[in-house]
């Protein structure tokens, strides 16, 4: 197992990239609203390129930091694009020219950057003026799941994986906390939180696959890791159909250096 939990996406790319989903058209159009035209931007944890298609889509020179060689890799070969350039690395040390960027962008990452560097080093790299703009990828409590995630929690408390912390939020309670960060800091402003309603559905394979690409899943020992996915593509197929509908809340948090 990788000593880092953030590296831990890395073994298995491939299937990250296969089974990750991309993110709504309309978050990218409530975005590109708030960046000059043909924006530069830092993404931060880009993976295989979920989010990464969409902004170089809309005109963007992306410079993507990932952390993991082989998601790099894939990232590259699936855009060869003169708009992309891709660094190995860690966003909280890259070298990056103070003032320099439209944008700071993240996409279900930007919860590995540490605390102290989540509003100092946007303050450092964007220009005046420029965007920090992070999506957290929130899963609800919602009927839509036809009672799957509550089926399924035996399951995971058999292998050690129970639920810690507050309950999953209804779609209305989804408060990113990143917002709370760059609305306590007098160095940013505007701070704006959009929310899209966007359900996932699955076939049982494919969600066997998607928790193989969990960070929590990652960092188990392989017999109870593979015990648990068995089991819950078990209960998928025989108790649901076949299908899990995942209730989800994409939030977009912007904020605006003054």
């Amino acid at each position: 197992m990788p000593r880092d939990i953030r590296r831990s996406f890395d073994e298995v790319a491939d299937v990250y990239d296969r089974v990750r989903p991309r993110y709504p058209s309309t978050l990218f159009d409530a975005l590109f609203t708030m960046l000059p035209a043909e924006p530069e931007i830092v993404e931060v944890g880009p993976g295989t390129g979920q989010a990464t298609r969409d902004l170089i889509g809309r005109g963007a020179t992306v410079h993507a930091i990932e952390l993991g060689r082989a998601m790099a890799s894939r990232l590259r070969a699936n855009l060869p694009s003169p708009s992309l350039r891709v660094s190995v690395g860690d966003f909280e040390s890259v070298d990056l020219a103070p003032g320099s960027v439209d944008g700071v962008f993240s996409a279900t990452a930007y919860h590995w950057i540490s605390p102290a560097a989540r509003a100092d080093r946007p303050a450092t790299v964007l220009r005046q003026g420029g965007t920090v703009a992070i999506v957290d990828l929130v899963q609800v409590d919602s009927p839509d799941d036809g009672g799957f995630f509550a089926a399924a929690q035996p399951i995971y408390d058999r292998y050690g994986r129970s639920h810690t912390g507050p309950p999953a939020p209804t779609r209305r309670g989804v408060d990113p906390p990143i917002r709370a960060v760059f609305e306590s800091d007098s160095r940013f402003g505007d701070v704006t939180v959009r929310r899209y309603d966007w359900n996932q559905s699955y076939a049982a394979a494919e969600f066997r696959d998607l928790m193989l690409t969990y960070s929590s899943t990652r960092m188990m020992d392989e017999p109870d890791r593979r015990g648990l996915v068995d089991d819950i593509e078990t209960l998928v197929r025989q108790e649901f159909g076949g299908i899990v509908t995942r209730p989800v809340v994409v939030a977009l948090t912007t904020a605006v250096l003054r």
